[in-house]
């Protein structure tokens, strides 16, 4: 949501396993096995497909579509394939670039951050949005950072946890936000859940928010009624 007027702006899309036993299963039980058995790359490229298959639904339907991220394992992100999967998936759904928005974790970025850049200007070729995820958790080298043609810096949960009841967790945020404004950069605070943490948000600068304060993960059809509401005068 943008944070001032609280309208849809984009859509992340999140994996699950539906489980005929076991129901609902979080990604985190099962993405680190898909990456120990190379699974991931099908999986990855699956999340792509289907992705850009339902914003192309949406928009042949007439609803305002808006960008939708997905996150990028280390191995996606470092396979040869990656610019050329994501570029036939536009191709595939005819769906213009900036509406789709790849997620890199700040670990991912910094594991070999020469590569991570000759990675992220081949993305940029293509016209996508980049973003670095979970930022200030990993080990941030601030030159690299500059040297990092992305397009945003995503907020940790865990900074936005504690605002206006830590200032240490304040303070990072503020100084993340501040720090994206002078290098050029879009922020967005994850996990906003509180009226208190998005005035602090509001108050600092920040450009988007998102969090249970305002919606739930849903399925598809529950966010067809997002849109729609994003698009009203």
């Amino acid at each position: 949501m943008d944070a001032c007027s609280e309208r849809v702006v984009g859509l992340e899309a999140l994996v699950r396993w539906q489980h005929p036993q076991r129901g609902l299963v979080p990604p985190g039980r099962f993405i680190p096995i898909a990456e120990e058995t190379g699974l991931i790359q099908e999986i990855g490229r699956w999340v792509l497909d289907e992705a850009l298959r339902q914003t192309a639904a949406w928009r042949a339907a007439g609803l305002p579509v808006v960008p939708v991220a997905i996150n990028l394992s280390v191995s996606q992100f470092r396979h040869p394939r990656l610019q050329q999967d994501v570029a036939e998936a536009l191709r595939r759904h005819d769906l213009p670039a900036h509406l789709l928005e790849l997620e890199l974790t700040e670990s991912v970025a910094m594991e070999d951050s020469d590569f991570t850049i000759a990675r992220i200007a081949s993305l940029k070729q293509l016209g996508v949005t980049l973003s670095i995820d979970d930022f200030g958790t990993g080990y941030s080298s601030l030159s690299y950072l500059k040297r990092f043609t992305v397009d945003r810096l995503k907020i940790d949960q865990s900074f936005v946890r504690g605002l206006a009841q830590s200032p240490q967790d304040d303070a990072i945020v503020a100084t993340v936000i501040n720090l994206a404004r002078s290098l050029g950069l879009h922020t967005i605070a994850e996990g906003v859940e509180t009226a208190e943490q998005l005035d602090f948000l509001r108050r600092h600068g920040c450009d988007e928010i998102q969090g249970y304060h305002f919606h739930r993960p849903a399925p598809a059809d529950e966010v067809v009624g997002l849109l729609r509401a994003a698009a009203a005068p």
